[in-house]
């Protein structure tokens, strides 16, 4: 017999799922998190489909007084990710230290750009507010403008933003994400208002944070909100992207792109180019621009060799 239910964790080949609440799977209680320790059936392996943290599936127990199960079919997708590996979700929220260890705007964009791709709306979180310069969230408002973003400013050590985080977290399922270092696991322990996860120090030799996320897990921080933890992440794979629709996913960019001489334009060596024209002008941030044409050389590349 089959039961519905959503994929909550997924660790060594394992996907734990948790039955909906109108299920009723009689002579088979769940262990204490409220969930069933399930394979993946052979068939998603030979269709090279990999179940997803978020997925809603059936599952069927491999015995009735059992916790275990497989996993036989994954429901249709709202959304999916590859990097992180989640689905369904309804935002993104990335989270970067302002200071310590030093934000990357490149990974950011291109996290962003990730996120656009698959229209995702994204909450932008710098955390350690407190241990920031002065000038610093200004410049990175200025960044970050037209981006398309929520743009927020947190220190989960003073707890100061969390309630404004917390709102726009409410009622939703959200992927969380960011650089080790970042401070993640004490934001949402702020959020949460208890210690849901595992905070982890700096290493004295780099500056940089020590992975505290092993696995990707879906996380309940208040009644009817939900996070979607994930591992750190270094870097972002742009699956099906092509360099010629790059600029679309720069809102910034959009804007201007019709003010440029030659249809099909790519903002890099043309003449006449209206968006070029508009970053002298200081209408489109250099730092945006110049990840755009790093991103933009990067798929080209890809392109020319596949």
């Amino acid at each position: 017999m089959s039961y519905r239910g959503q994929i909550i964790k997924a660790m060594s080949g394992f996907y734990y799922v948790r039955p909906d609440r109108d299920e009723i799977i009689k002579g088979s209680p769940a262990d204490n998190s409220g969930t069933y320790q399930c394979r993946a059936k052979g068939i998603f392996r030979k269709n090279d489909i990999t179940p997803l943290v978020g997925d809603r599936v059936l599952f069927e127990l491999t015995d009735t007084d059992d916790v275990e199960g497989n996993v036989t079919e994954i429901l249709e997708r709202k959304n999916f990710l590859i990097r992180p590996r989640v689905a369904n979700v309804d935002q993104a929220l990335v989270i970067f230290a302002l200071h310590t260890p030093e934000p990357s705007t490149e990974l950011l964009d291109r996290f962003l750009i990730g996120m656009r791709s698959k229209e995702i709306p994204v909450i932008l979180v710098f955390n350690k507010d407190d241990l920031g310069s002065e000038g610093e969230p200004e410049t990175f408002r200025r960044i970050y403008k037209g981006a398309g973003v929520r743009l927020l400013f947190t220190s989960a050590l003073e707890h100061s933003g969390i309630d404004e985080v917390r709102e726009l977290l409410r009622g939703k399922l959200t992927t969380v994400a960011g650089p080790s270092g970042a401070g993640k696991s004490s934001l949402i322990n702020a959020l949460s208002g208890r210690e849901l996860m595992t905070t982890g120090d700096l290493s004295r030799k780099t500056g940089r944070g020590k992975q505290t996320t092993r696995h990707t897990e879906l996380l309940e921080i208040e009644e009817g909100s939900y996070i979607i933890d994930t591992p750190g992440f270094s870097s972002l794979e742009f699956d099906g992207l092509d360099s010629s629709s790059l600029d679309s996913l720069f809102p910034e960019m959009v804007r201007y792109k019709n003010e440029c001489y030659f249809a099909g334009c790519s903002h890099i060596n043309e003449p006449d180019c209206g968006v070029k024209r508009k970053l002298l002008e200081g209408y489109i941030p250099r730092e945006r621009y110049d990840s755009y044409v790093l991103i933009y050389n990067e798929l080209s590349k890809i392109r020319r060799y596949s």
